[in-house]
């Protein structure tokens, strides 16, 4: 066998998927970076969900089992993910190094009843297998949490129903009424929960439905928003949908909901802008200058996931809106081929600027820090990082947070990266710097 060949890419570096060179990171970082935006088995505009999925499953046993449960807890609680979470509960389940943690992160990450199903479905996605003692122990713990209603509401029938979990698991009742409650499960005996799903199904007039479920408040805050063509579609009156969303709870929905919603439901932007800000509450301001530089290049304009109407831009977009009103003073750029300044407006007005402010194409990071000339505290990118030039070093405190799950990234060493697209990473931010301004003191 010949020995004395040209061995291609041995030597190479890492790039992004549009040819800038990428930084190299640890496994936690690369695992972080795969989680914190990942839409599961959901494709982004680079790599298909199978290749991210895939990725996520190498990487879990060669980071701390400590730290894998910990980014388990935070993508279910700071950034809202669902089935992320349970994916990495599943792939520490394989391990002995990582068993130990399994009953007391899982029990923290299922928040909704139908997760105890929907674990079960991702741990025999290769085949069923018999269940760790620690899958059944917190699996037994979560189920303790559910009332008959949020029981009732996702007893659906799938291929793993919530009897089959509770018969699984082998749970203990906290007490008398908890017994009858899932003697009533097992027997098919719920209360039938009152769902705008339940009342649509019954057939009848919408319209109806519609208004009895605004007027009664049984709808929450996200089946709101998603549900506002539908209304439309059923003509229920303006006001009622507008008094609605005035009232709603907004402390669990994040800002590129609202924006993702007044897309096809423009009619009731006020209404939704209101509630956006809202939901953006009282927090402390970012003091100085900030630069914002937002991503709008090609990749950006794709789908959070295939049955969602959500581009990735409004996480981008949602971030701004957020930025823009807590940090004490502010400019804002977009780029992608290079960078446009935009004013500095508020809310949909401020997402009206951006979508428009440039055509949708190349990553020309490098090329549009290079454009920002002005003076700042810091400069916050916000991007999916697939730049195509190289990117170079901020002009003082630079963030990039990083808004997809592609594999190799650039917003590393002289800049401090953050993954994901909720409200948390303002005050990771914000205590950053505290902390810092505490060292130099």
């Amino acid at each position: 066998m010949q020995l004395n060949v040209l061995k291609l890419n041995v030597f190479a570096k890492l790039r992004t998927h549009e040819g800038a060179p990428a930084a190299t990171i640890t496994d936690e970082a690369a695992l972080r970076r795969s989680v914190l935006a990942c839409m599961l088995w959901e494709s982004e505009f680079y790599e298909s969900g199978q290749t991210i999925a895939a990725r996520i499953r190498e990487l879990v046993p060669r980071v701390e089992a400590a730290k894998v449960a910990a980014l388990a807890v935070e993508a279910r609680t700071a950034m809202k993910l669902r089935h992320v979470p349970l994916l990495l509960v599943r792939e520490m389940a394989r391990y002995t190094t990582h068993r130990a943690l399994v009953a007391q992160t899982l029990a923290h990450v299922i928040q909704r009843a139908d997760e105890l199903a929907e674990f079960l479905a991702i741990y025999w996605a290769e085949g069923k297998t018999p269940l760790s003692g620690q899958v059944k122990k917190g699996l037994a713990a979560a189920f303790t949490k559910f009332d008959e209603y949020a029981l009732a509401k996702y007893d659906r029938a799938h291929a793993v129903r919530l009897r089959d979990v509770l018969f699984l698991c082998h749970a203990k009742p906290v007490d008398a009424a908890q017994a009858a409650l899932w003697k009533r499960l097992i027997a098919g005996e719920l209360a039938t929960p009152d769902t705008w799903e339940v009342a649509l199904s019954a057939g009848g007039d919408k319209r109806m439905h519609w208004e009895r479920l605004l007027a009664e408040r049984r709808l929450g805050a996200l089946a709101l928003l998603r549900n506002l063509r539908n209304m439309k579609a059923a003509d229920v009156p303006g006001e009622l949908v507008t008094e609605a969303l005035d009232q709603m709870r907004t402390d669990r929905v994040l800002p590129f909901r609202f924006l993702a919603a007044a897309r096809y439901a423009p009619q009731w932007e006020p209404a939704l802008e209101r509630a956006m800000f809202r939901s953006l509450g009282d927090a402390d301001r970012l003091p100085g200058h900030t630069v914002l530089l937002v991503d709008v290049s090609g990749s950006m304009v794709y789908p959070l996931s295939a049955r969602s109407e959500m581009l990735r831009t409004d996480a981008a977009y949602g971030l701004a809106v957020l930025l823009r009103e807590l940090a004490e003073t502010v400019s804002i750029y977009t780029f992608s081929i290079g960078a446009v300044a935009v004013p500095p407006r508020r809310g949909f007005a401020l997402r009206d600027a951006m979508e428009i402010s440039q055509p949708h194409g190349g990553t020309n990071l490098g090329a549009a820090l290079a454009e920002v000339r002005e003076r700042y505290d810091r400069i916050v990118v916000i991007t999916d990082e697939q730049s195509h030039d190289r990117v170079p070093a901020p002009k003082g405190r630079g963030y990039i947070i990083n808004v997809a799950s592609a594999r190799n990234g650039v917003g590393y060493g002289p800049w401090t990266h953050i993954d994901g697209w909720s409200e948390a990473v303002v005050g990771y931010i914000r205590e950053f710097e505290q902390a810092a301004a505490r060292a130099n003191a």
